[in-house]
């Protein structure tokens, strides 16, 4: 990854920076990601809210349901609507942004591939992918420096 990475919605009224490497980048295959996504997976990079920098625009969360019950806000440029980023679990310490927000989304291949049991029968995942029919041990999977980001924010 660049040292920074800049991204916004599709009308230019949000602007971002991701001001640190996120800590793990993930491609959900689950239904409930599809049906957010209105696409066959999402890319979430995984970062602490301090790395990202809201450089214009007020992105406004909307809660939307899930399946386990759970919170979850999404939040939306306000006059596009396009999806900038998650806070999973309303911890409002993490911040999972959508990939394909960024001007440069190669710069943020995907970590892992979640939730493959639910995968499109046409998405064809490389041989050397990582990837689980539902989710992994994050111990087994993250690099140290992420993981010890990880324990920082929940300690």
């Amino acid at each position: 990854m660049s040292d920074e990475l800049e991204g916004g919605c599709a009308c230019g009224e949000v602007r971002y920076r991701l001001k640190k490497a996120p800590m793990f980048v993930h491609c959900c295959h689950c239904r409930e990601c599809q049906r957010h996504s209105g696409s066959a997976f999402v890319l979430n990079a995984i970062l602490e809210r301090e790395h990202l920098e809201i450089l214009s625009g007020d992105p406004v969360p909307y809660q939307v349901p899930t399946h386990s019950g759970g919170p979850h806000g999404i939040y939306h440029c306000e006059a596009c609507q396009t999806a900038v980023w998650s806070d999973y679990g309303s911890r409002n310490v993490l911040r999972f942004v959508r990939v394909g927000t960024l001007d440069d989304p190669t710069q943020l291949p995907p970590d892992v591939h979640i939730f493959t049991r639910s995968k499109m029968s046409w998405v064809t995942l490389p041989e050397d992918a990582l990837s689980f029919p539902v989710y992994y041990d994050r111990n087994d999977h993250w690099p140290a420096e992420s993981l010890a980001r990880w324990q920082q924010i929940n300690s």
